[in-house]
């Protein structure tokens, strides 16, 4: 059986070195960070909270997941991300997403939010081509620039593992012209397996079926000895950070539950193709070390 990875997200924007070192002596896989310019709830940015991180760490993986990549300029975007990579010795993972569902944050950013596809698009392919390439010229819809060649480039060759998230089409059909993983979220098993099954077809089409590709899960996590109250409380957490109501959709598409309920989906979700699994929370704060500790001590062994 291929190696199952599992990764968790950095909670807050206090001690995030030590919740980064907790992770990596758990045996974590990845740490990861979304990010939001805005949003319901207070928010980290996901490249300032992983330099944290990986100043706390010598091994666990960084993902961003996700950087809202059309909120950037792609050669700043770049940089960022390729320093980032090197000074944390080739650990560094972008995870992108285009957004939308807070359009203020594109308002303020003067990014109309109905082009957002089309410029991760094309941020992807400078991101790509500055960080293997020196004397880059690139003249495109919103990006245009002469012979520029960013020092240091990434540690990891040919460039960081690119993962896409998302849950409609066109972002799979992004995955599979510019990515190296797919994550999805608010997923079932059966969207996965479908989803996987276009993105063959697409990554076929675009002559990349013969590179490597990952199958990944972007899933909320809520761990309790009691089913019910490890739903209610992915349903209550979910529900203030997004503002809107989870309580009918939280069994549906969180990983909430009892550590044999976890066992039970997450092997479902790996009978769909996942081979990696990232986990953000849906518990109270306080509850997110004990979370991760139960998890690694109680539902990530069953798949190693």
């Amino acid at each position: 059986m291929e190696r199952i990875e599992f990764g968790v997200a950095i909670p807050a924007m206090k001690d995030i070195a030590g919740f980064a070192r907790k992770a990596e002596a758990l045996g974590y896989d990845y740490l990861s960070v979304g990010e939001h310019v805005m949003f319901h709830t207070p928010v980290s940015n996901s490249l300032i909270s992983l330099s944290v991180a990986a100043g706390a760490t010598s091994t666990i993986k960084l993902v961003s997941s996700i950087v809202l990549l059309p909120l950037y300029n792609p050669v700043m975007a770049a940089k960022l991300t390729s320093v980032l990579d090197f000074a944390s010795n080739g650990r560094y993972h972008l995870g992108i997403g285009v957004g939308g569902e807070f359009p203020r944050e594109f308002e303020a950013c003067g990014i109309p939010v109905k082009q957002r596809g089309s410029r991760t698009n094309e941020a992807l392919e400078v991101i790509k081509r500055l960080w293997t390439e020196k004397d880059v010229t690139f003249e495109g819809r919103y990006t245009k620039f002469r012979n520029v060649t960013l020092s240091p480039h990434p540690i990891q060759k040919p460039h960081p593992p690119i993962w896409v998230a998302g849950r409609k089409e066109p972002a799979m059909l992004r995955a599979a012209r510019y990515a190296n993983g797919w994550m999805p979220y608010m997923y079932t098993p059966e969207m996965v397996r479908d989803s996987i099954e276009k993105i063959t077809k697409m990554r076929s089409d675009a002559g990349r079926d013969k590179e490597p590709f990952s199958n990944g899960l972007f899933i909320f996590a809520s761990i309790d000895s009691d089913r019910e109250r490890a739903l209610a409380q992915a349903a209550q957490t979910l529900g203030r950070s997004y503002a809107q109501d989870f309580s009918k959709i939280a069994e549906r598409y969180t990983l909430s539950g009892t550590p044999a309920d976890f066992r039970k989906r997450i092997k479902e979700y790996i009978d769909a193709g996942v081979r990696t699994i990232f986990m953000p929370w849906a518990c109270r704060s306080e509850d997110v070390e004990r979370n991760a500790t139960i998890i690694a001590e109680e539902v990530v062994p069953e798949f190693k």
